[in-house]
């Protein structure tokens, strides 16, 4: 029971976006923002200016539709909350059919599906093409007077190759406006700036793209590429954004002051790092994907190595992942501390570093070795993992 209760875990993994273990985390001084909301009293629903009740979100909000480009944007409390809110708003009395390619139909964290929670909504899901290919005329050929919503999911955490074929989002939006029928696409991921600028990994769409091809409305998730908080974001059209804003759902679906005290602090992250302002602002997710072996890790892994002046570790090769659902090809060189042994001895390690009273690690066993990735491992545990280690050993 006490294991259970939620505190830090050293990150050994080299998945950058590690679901179990809370996938992003926060910049110290987005964590610090949150601590002085969380533990004071402050301006979430007053106008301090005019002295009348204010807007929930309005500056987070604000400041998320200036960084995505968008008429409006706002928040809850995950992306799936935000693909319901988007089905209630736009498919629903008698215009409740959603047209969507079975090649979208995923399955996100959980074991949850994108069917599953389309239907939760109450709109009617109408599969159209095939697996790996779909073509426009397969949209156009399944709207009906009941069509309320043509949708396009992202797939984020899965590729598909070989013999495939689909339209592109401005084709569906093309169709979209012929038909009088919004267009949404669900992106998932949350990615905010060029992925492929930052490290050598694929170029993953932002919603400033999807938006610029003509959709109505997307939903992003705050705390994967975006790395923020868990939240959702919904950004587009002022007034379907306003209208969502007023579905009953959505204060079911809300989030509270320290979720949009983080959310705000993490856009004006970004916006700072455009006017290529306030180093100190910048998120470790991007700077976990701009990590360096040779200049980064492998200074602060012989420095430990030096530390512990242990023999049976050493620093080898490994390559770290994005995780949590997004850029399933993205993998990158990183470098971890090493420790050889057979598949018992292992087992034994982990689980004493897991179950570690004050600093418990999470790493992986590959090829006959214990490793902690350096990548994830941030530059200010080096201390508490030599001190860890040392204690084991």
């Amino acid at each position: 029971m006490a294991a259970s209760r939620i505190r830090p875990v050293l990150n050994g993994t080299g998945v950058l976006i590690h679901t179990n273990l809370g996938r992003s985390p926060l910049a110290p001084h987005i964590a610090d923002t949150v601590r002085t909301i969380g533990s004071h009293y402050n301006n979430l629903e007053i106008d301090l200016v005019g002295g009348a009740r204010g807007k929930r979100g309005h500056y987070a909000e604000t400041c998320l539709a200036a960084l995505i480009d968008a008429p409006a944007a706002t928040i809850t409390n995950n992306c799936a909350a935000a693909l319901i809110l988007m089905l209630r708003h736009l498919a629903k009395d008698e215009k409740n059919e959603v047209i969507i390619s079975r090649g979208e139909l995923v399955e996100i964290g959980g074991g949850f599906r994108v069917p599953e929670i389309m239907e939760a909504s109450g709109a009617k899901l109408v599969e159209v093409g095939a697996t790996n290919k779909t073509a426009l005329e397969d949209y156009e050929l399944a709207i009906t007077p009941q069509t309320g919503m043509l949708l396009k999911v992202h797939r984020s955490n899965f590729t598909i190759e070989g013999f495939t074929a689909e339209p592109s989002t401005e084709e569906l939006v093309a169709l979209g406006k012929k038909h009088n029928i919004p267009v949404v696409e669900d992106l998932g991921s949350g990615a905010m700036i060029a992925t492929e600028e930052i490290a050598n990994i694929p170029h993953e769409p932002t919603a400033t793209e999807v938006l610029k091809r003509g959709v109505d409305l997307v939903c992003v998730s705050g705390d994967k590429l975006f790395g923020g908080p868990q939240a959702g974001i919904i950004a587009g059209r002022a007034d379907l954004v306003a209208g969502i804003k007023k579905e009953p759902f959505f204060r079911a679906f809300r989030c509270d002051k320290m979720i949009l005290a983080a959310m705000q602090e993490t856009a004006i992250a970004y916006l700072r790092r455009y006017e290529n302002e306030a180093n100190d602002a910048e998120l470790p997710l991007l700077r976990m994907l701009a990590t360096d072996v040779e200049t980064d890790l492998r200074p602060r892994g012989e420095a430990i190595l030096a530390a512990l002046g242990n023999a049976k570790f050493s620093l080898e090769p490994c390559t770290a992942r994005c995780g949590g659902g997004t850029m399933p090809k993205a993998e990158f060189p990183s470098l971890a501390i090493a420790l050889k042994g057979n598949g018992a001895e292992l087992d034994a390690f982990a689980a004493s570093l897991r179950n570690h009273p004050s600093s418990p690690l999470v790493g992986k066993i590959h090829d006959g070795c214990f490793l902690i990735d350096l990548c994830t491992i941030f530059p200010e545990q080096d201390d508490a993992l030599t001190v860890l280690l040392k204690d084991l050993f």
